[in-house]
């Protein structure tokens, strides 16, 4: 792998992974794919997505229909793209956002 810019550099995760990285997150990337949820909800999210509701103990379609949407929009890491899929994955199972 080589960097993309002079601003890159080359980092290795706990796990011996190699990879580039710009900015200060610490994530490595390739953890992040191997961890992704093949299916469910989660499957759906990008990675940050899937991070911020993890750290605020949000794992299940239950959890999340205990928050308004303004609320999951504060998190960090969800954007209005994922706002979307999450309402989609709780009309499913016939939930919705707690209204507020």
């Amino acid at each position: 792998m080589t960097a993309s810019n002079s601003k890159t550099s080359l980092r290795t995760c706990s796990k011996g992974h190699e990879y580039y990285k710009s900015s200060d997150c610490p994530v490595c990337p390739i953890c992040e794919m191997e961890r992704k949820p093949e299916s469910g909800f989660m499957a759906q999210l990008s990675a940050p997505a899937r991070r911020a509701l993890e750290h605020n103990n949000i794992n299940t379609l239950e959890q999340l229909a205990g928050f308004t949407e303004k609320e999951i929009l504060k998190f960090h890491g969800i954007g209005p793209s994922s706002i979307p899929k999450l309402k989609q994955a709780l009309q499913e199972q016939g939930l919705s956002f707690k209204q507020g």
